[in-house]
Parts: structure tokens; sequence; C-alpha cells
């Protein structure tokens, strides 16, 4: 097509949706000195496009190719949050949006006017987002590469809009990493239905794209793989699946067969397979076998030492790399619309070569992908270095299976792992095929993390933990400030982040520890005493109003009820420390601080006393609360009246 041509395509198609007094307008700059929105993930180009765009009460929304109902939905409940009361599909307004793929010529005609660019190489799942004010209206266009690129054009679209106001910007982004999500393979309490509904709700929302399905106590996946599921539990997977697809998730199914699976078996891969083939009649297209947790020091049966020999990390990736590549190449080569398999091996964590990784580097269908959990199970960190060699040791780039913020094993009891996602080095894209976090089994507490994780995957070139981590909260507190802050003051009580050895790597409290530290070093001056305590309150008097403030201005249930010991416990301790600061403060003035104290002791015994939910954590245990920082002030405070 011709340029002229071109040209004369776009203008047919701006006249089709824009009023005259649009289409003929020049763009309203912005005021002097004006901000950029926040957007999670960050976006990879982001520009200041003139002054906001006012929502007036009838607004058109003009959908192209590409534009699926999710998108059209969250377009729709954007404009409404932020004031539009009419929402028209044809006909023109003074504020109109237009949605839909890059190469529709009404959406490739709004996206010129609203002053975006129009890439010639936008990557998978991209999208160009422009909106311009014009007089009392204005333009918006979301462009996306494909139907991924548009509803994430839509959910940055979000982000843009508050009270009749949709800040103006242009916009190009796309993800670096393909696979970006969560992975649900923690031991004890699986989710629950609607748990899962939920996270994939979120995932969509911060542009998450994939959800591994494999608790480890569900036993139809590991004890009971062989069985079919019963028709009450098929729906409800048939329901996440349906779920996952409107958010632009894509669902993996995990199968666990290594504790009981005959390799050399023909009955047992036609069982797996079978399996597997009930889910792809669910609508399933993604799949998983999962071989993590799992002995290879002794067979399942006689037939495979007949086959492979004597057990050992040799055998093992024969017998393995046997059963992944007829599933593969046997299997899921023969079904329309599937992806390339997915798998863990039983050696997932560490860069060293073995001779069970030689066997599957040598003899794995080059298209299956490999999870790997980093330098150790639980790594303090991972750097790029790191992942490359994890890639020639398994002679591809590797999935990364991040195993936070877990909190199934003992160094976790009684915690909720509340840290930002970090760590993990910039430049992980090139060296990485995706990252998915492995979450706590209280999963609305988990978006924190997740938050994080789904924000470095997309962008991990300009990704600021402190800022997601604010962001996070900010999400949870639906925009409100005050609500916000008190999440954020309870996440800083639950920012250890353990590893399987002794060292923690993410600290406890660093922000309190802070205030109290400060707190310490002016004490030591007589005469800065009254001043430090007056300085201490205010902190103090938000950890202890948290509890409260989050439970009002949380509106999810779930986050409120899977955190509810934590933010009981956080109460009383938040009471035990306003008491002992009573305390130094009457000692201070030369009056009797023992009540004081003794007030703080018994807030702090029974904080002490509550335990985590039952039936919810594996390892259950007393509820920890900045553990070594908060008790450990308490308990030492009576010492400071003597100092000095």
């Amino acid at each position: 097509m011709s340029s002229r041509i071109a040209r004369a395509v776009l203008a047919i198609g701006l006249a089709l949706v824009l009023p005259s007094s649009i289409a003929a307008a020049e763009p309203v700059a912005a005021p002097t000195g004006a901000s950029l929105p926040v957007i999670t993930p960050t976006p990879q180009q982001l520009q200041a496009n003139g002054r906001a765009v006012r929502v007036p009460a009838e607004v058109a929304v003009i959908s192209g190719a590409g534009a699926d109902r999710a998108s059209q939905d969250l377009v729709r409940t954007t404009l409404e949050a932020a004031g539009a009361r009419e929402i028209r599909t044809s006909g023109r307004a003074a504020l109109t949006v237009v949605l839909g793929t890059i190469d529709d010529p009404v959406v490739a005609a709004a996206l010129e006017k609203a002053g975006g660019e129009r890439p010639a190489d936008l990557a998978p799942e991209g999208y160009s987002l422009a909106g311009r004010a014009y007089g009392g209206g204005g333009v918006f266009a979301l462009a996306g590469n494909d139907d991924d690129g548009v509803y994430y054009a839509a959910q940055t679209f979000r982000q843009l809009a508050e009270h009749r106001r949709i800040a103006a910007v242009s916009v190009v982004d796309h993800p670096l990493m393909a696979l970006r999500g969560s992975i649900e393979g923690f031991y004890g309490a699986p989710w629950s239905h609607a748990d899962r509904l939920d996270q994939l709700a979120f995932y969509g929302d911060v542009k998450a794209n994939t959800y591994i399905y494999t608790p480890k106590d569900d036993v139809y996946l590991r004890e009971k793989w062989r069985e079919a599921y019963p028709p009450e539990e098929l729906g409800r997977l048939k329901e996440l699946i349906d779920a996952a697809a409107y958010h632009h998730v894509q669902f993996t199914y995990a199968l666990s067969p290594g504790l009981s699976i005959c390799y050399s078996d023909p009955a047992d891969l036609r069982s797996l397979t079978g399996k597997l083939g009930s889910l792809y009649e669910q609508g399933a297209r993604s799949f998983y076998i999962a071989l993590d947790d799992i002995s290879y020091t002794e067979w399942n049966c006689a037939a495979d030492e007949q086959k492979y020999g004597a057990p050992g990390r040799e055998a093992a990736g024969h017998a393995q790399a046997d059963l992944l590549n007829a599933v593969q190449r046997d299997y899921l080569d023969t079904l329309d619309g599937t992806k390339a398999l997915q798998m863990v091996p039983t050696e997932y964590a560490d860069v060293q070569d073995s001779p069970y990784k030689k066997v599957l580097r040598e003899t794995l269908d080059e298209r299956i992908v490999v999870q790997w959990t980093g330098t150790d199970v639980v790594p303090p960190a991972i750097s790029v270095a790191d992942a490359r060699q994890a890639a020639q040791v398994w002679g591809r780039k590797v999935f990364l299976w991040d195993n936070y913020p877990v909190n199934d094993y003992g160094q976790t009891t009684g915690r909720l792992l509340l840290a930002p996602y970090d760590k993990r080095e910039a430049g992980l894209h090139e060296a990485l095929g995706g990252i998915v976090l492995n979450p706590m089994n209280q999963a609305a507490p988990s978006k924190v993390a997740l938050f994080g994780g789904a924000s470095f995957a997309w962008n991990d070139q300009d990704y600021d933990p402190e800022r997601t981590w604010r962001a996070a909260a900010d999400y949870l507190a639906g925009g409100d400030d005050v609500t916000a802050r008190a999440l954020l003051a309870f996440f800083d009580t639950q920012h250890l982040a353990p590893t399987f050895g002794e060292h923690a790597w993410q600290p406890q409290a660093p922000v309190l520890r802070g205030v109290l530290d400060e707190f310490r070093a002016a004490w030591q001056e007589p005469k800065q005493r009254k001043a430090a305590l007056r300085e201490l309150r205010p902190y103090v008097d938000l950890l202890a109003a948290a509890p409260a403030r989050i439970r009002a201005g949380v509106d999810d249930p779930a986050f409120i009820a899977q955190t509810e010991p934590w933010l009981d416990a956080l109460q009383l301790w938040g009471q035990s420390l306003q008491a002992t600061v009573d305390g130094l403060a009457a000692g201070e003035a030369g009056d009797s601080a023992d009540a004081h104290f003794a007030r703080a002791a018994e807030s702090a015994e029974q904080a002490s006393a509550i335990r985590t939910i039952p039936g919810t954590t594996r390892p259950q245990g007393p509820i920890k609360v900045a553990d070594g920082v908060l008790d450990t002030f308490i308990a030492q405070a009576p010492a400071l009246l003597s100092t000095g």
C-alpha cells in the first residue's frame, strides 16, 4: 500500500470514530511541572502527552480486531470508576477510547491522533497506548500487537485513570520474559477454589501470564495420579482453565507421577497421557511433568532395572528422558494447540554438572522446558552468571521456579513472607525463559511478592523493589494512602525471608529497626530524650493502629482472614510498644514506670501465645512479628532508664 493510500485509509478511520471537534482540534499541552503516573510493571517507554483528559458523562468505546471481552470489560469498568455514566459502543462522544490490534485501520488512526508511536517491530504481548486532551474531551488509543497486547494496554489504561481524569501519556511496552507468574507447588493445605479464581484475576492485573497448577497435596496429582478426577473436581478445573483464559493467563497442568511410575511400562504411559487428555478436553493446552522430590536410589518396578540397569543418577536420567520425550513427541505433538512440555527435574537446584544432568542435556527433546530453582532450593540471590551456568548445564535456557514467598519449611514457621521481591539481578531476561514464584499457603498475602515477581519478569531492567512494594500496598489498599501506609508497616514486621540454612536473605523489620536504632542513639544524650520520645511516638502509634486500619481499608476478605493471627499479634505487640514508650516517658519525667512496663510485658506475653491457623501452613507454630527487633527492644527498654 502506498503512503498516500495509507494516509487516506487512516483519515477515513479517524472520521469514523472521532467527532469533528476533536478530529480537527489541536492537543492541549500539560501544565508546567506535571509528573508522570506510576505504572507497574514499569513500561519500556513512558512519556507525558499533554494535559490530563477529563472524563465526561458520555464516552464512546470503539472496539476493533483483537479486543476481546476481557479487554472491553476492563476499559468499561475503568471509565465507570472514573466517572463515566453512559458508555456508547457506536457513535461519537467528547472522549473516545479505541482499542484493538495495531494493524486495524481505525485503531491506527486513533493512535496517530492520540500522539502515539507505531513501532515496526512490536514484540509479542506488546502494545502502544496514547491519549491526548482536545478541548473538553480527548482520544485514547489502546493498540496491541496481539489480543494479549490489547489486554495489557487496557491494564495500563486502568492505572492512568482517577476520578474524572485520565493521565495523557504515550506508552510503548512489551514484556522482557515470555513466562511470568506463579506455580502453586507448595506442601500443606492447597488453595481453595475461590483463592485460585481470585489469583487468576490478580495475575491479569499485574500482567502475569502463567499459572502452574501442582499443589503437592492434591492426591490426584501425586499419590493417585493414575486415577481420573471425580466429575466435580474436573468441573472446578474446567472453571479455572476458563477463568485463566479470560484473564490472559496460561493454565498449566502439572502431573507428578514419580513416586510410583514404572517408566518402562506402556500402561503407565497410557495412564499418564490419559490423565493429561482429561484436562485437554477441558481446554488445557499447557502441560508439565513434575519429577521433583523423588528418589532415584531405587526403582518402582523390576522392569525398570531390567531396562535401565541399577538405580542411580545416569539411569534415572535415561528413564525420565524416555518418558518426557514420549509425552512430547508421541502425544502432545498429535494434538492441536498444545504448548511445549514443561518439567522440573529431580536435580532442580544448583549449577553443578552430574551424570543425571548430562543425560537429560544430551537426550531430552530440545523443545521441552526445564525448571530450575536457582543455586539452592531457596537461593539468597540469583545472578545472570548463575542462570547462564544453568543454561550450559541443561543445554537450554532454564525456566526459574523461585521458592519465594513459599512458607512450607521449618525456618518459615509462624511467618508470612512479605518482603519485596529482590536480590534477582537485572538482565536475567537474557538468560532465563521466564520466572514463576512459588507462593505461600496464604494466597491473598502472597500477592505482595507476586506483584514484584510479575513486575521483575516484565521489565527487570527498570525494576525497583521498594517502589513496587509500595505499589503492591497501594493495590491492596485500593488507592487509600492511610491504608497503604498501615500495610507497609505490617509488611515490615514480616520482612524476614529465610533460606534452608541459618542465614536469611532478607532481614527482619528493617524500617522498624532503623527507627528504634535512631531512638537508642538519641537516648544516649539526656537532653535529647524528650525529643526522641516525641519522634518515636508516631511510628509506634502507626504500628498499634495498623491492624484496625487494614481491616477497615483492605477490600479483600481473604487477605483479612488469612492474615488474622498476624494482625491480632501485631495489635498486641503494638500496644506493648506503646506501653513501653509510656514507661520510658514516665521514667524520664521522674515518675514510676513499673505499671507501664508491666502492661507492656502482659501484652507481649499475649501476643507470643497466638499461633498459626490450624490446617493451613504445614509447619504450625507461634506467630512471629518483627522478632529479634520488636521483642528485643521491649525487653531491653527498662534498662534504658538506668543509663546516663
